[in-house]
């Protein structure tokens, strides 16, 4: 082989790689492989240039992070965290958060709604069985009682309706040995009195071997008293105030006042009298004089209540109808009362009737609801028409 056809690099090679011949032992003094003087073309290997090496790190590289990913996606911790936490276990631990989250206040609903059922339910069973007086019945003796409290007047516990009932109930009773009515009222309504009056005498004339006493607590005046005169005997105490049998309208005039203000009342009606009792107007003799009249008509239906009720038992006193009221020990002297006692001292001394049941009608929960309601919206819509009929005026 001439010089021109040796490889372009040396046996060394200019490289720094030994020939090919030589690391495999060809042409070597000695070696039996070839016979001498025979020659082959080798073709030198490919070199390393550094970009490929740059090419083959970035390969690497690729792989790597493609195999990382893989891990944090299907959770792989056993080595430990792989690059940190990853935006996709932070994005799975706030999406696990907001249902945990979710489910708490699903639950906290769910408890509150139960409780409001479980409360409405409650009313509900209230509202059924409120325990009236009607249908009151004992296996015992014992003595029936009714208590009136407070004002006497339609819509309160004081009512005719109310009252009534529970005498009813009460009488009805063939347990009862007797009947106590506890009166603790400065009066009301002449005309509720009246229609208890009226039923008491009914039940008495029903049931008559069945004994009534009043019974007064702190007060028994007015209307109070002309519902206590029914009775077969009234019983105080020595403090008790009893009395004021007469009979009272009341007002206010403004006239005065409006003149100093300059103030001009315009009142039109269609009748002469329809403006009568008017606190705005001046007052006119002749309608004075009628009102006084119903008074004194209405006042002597009072006088003749008392009377029968009481009969031979009042005393002849000029002031007894005069309005004035009493003590309960006075109100003894002047034959407005019996004795003095209480409802125990009365069931047991006089009834011998230890045993008390109350069959007052008492208003039950869904009624006082009810009233407050109807109370609510009756404000609200005369607020609302007030409002409405001033926002007109400033049109």
């Amino acid at each position: 082989m001439t010089e021109q056809q040796k490889p372009p690099f040396g046996e060394s090679g200019e490289s720094g790689q030994p020939d090919e011949r030589k690391a495999a032992g060809e042409g070597a003094p000695g070696s039996d492989s070839q016979p001498p003087g025979s020659e082959r073309l080798v073709t030198a290997p490919h070199a390393d240039y550094p970009l490929e090496k740059e090419l083959r790190a970035g390969d690497d590289a690729a792989r790597r992070e493609a195999g990382e990913r893989k891990a944090r996606l299907a959770g792989d911790t056993a080595g430990g965290p792989v690059g940190g936490s990853g935006w996709e276990r932070d994005l799975l631990e706030k999406v696990l958060t907001a249902s945990l989250r979710e489910q708490r206040a699903a639950r906290r609903w769910r408890i509150f709604f139960r409780l409001v059922g479980l409360a409405l339910l409650a009313l509900i069973f209230i509202a059924l069985f409120d325990f009236k007086g009607d249908g009151i019945s004992t296996s015992g003796r014992h003595t029936a009682m009714v208590t009136l409290e407070g004002e006497i007047a339609a819509g309160t516990p004081a009512s005719a309706e109310s009252i009534n009932a529970s005498l009813q109930a009460a009488f009805a009773d063939t347990n009862a040995a007797g009947v106590i009515l506890k009166i603790n009222s400065p009066g009301g309504s002449p005309v509720q009195a009246g229609i208890i009056n009226d039923e008491i005498h009914r039940l008495r004339e029903l049931y008559p071997s069945k004994p009534f006493y009043v019974v007064v607590e702190e007060i028994c005046a007015s209307g109070g008293y002309y519902v206590a005169a029914s009775a077969d005997k009234i019983y105080v105490d020595k403090a008790s105030i009893v009395g004021s049998i007469g009979v009272l309208m009341d007002g206010f005039g403004f006239t005065g006042l409006m003149d100093k203000l300059g103030v001009e009342r315009r009142l039109y009606t269609s009748g002469a009298n329809k403006g009568m009792l008017d606190p705005f107007s001046p007052q006119v003799p002749r309608q004075k004089a009628y009102a006084e009249t119903m008074l004194k008509e209405i006042h002597q239906q009072f006088i003749d209540v008392v009377k029968e009720g009481r009969g031979d038992r009042l005393k002849n006193d000029p002031e007894l109808f005069s309005g004035l009221f009493w003590s309960g020990e006075r109100s003894i002297e002047l034959g407005l009362a019996d004795g003095l006692g209480t409802a125990d001292s009365v069931a047991r001394d006089v009834l011998k009737a230890e045993d008390i049941v109350d069959y007052t009608v008492k208003e039950n929960i869904a009624e006082r609801v009810a009233k407050r309601f109807g109370a609510a919206v009756g404000t609200a819509a005369m607020k609302t028409m007030l409002w409405s009929t001033r926002m007109q005026g400033m049109h």
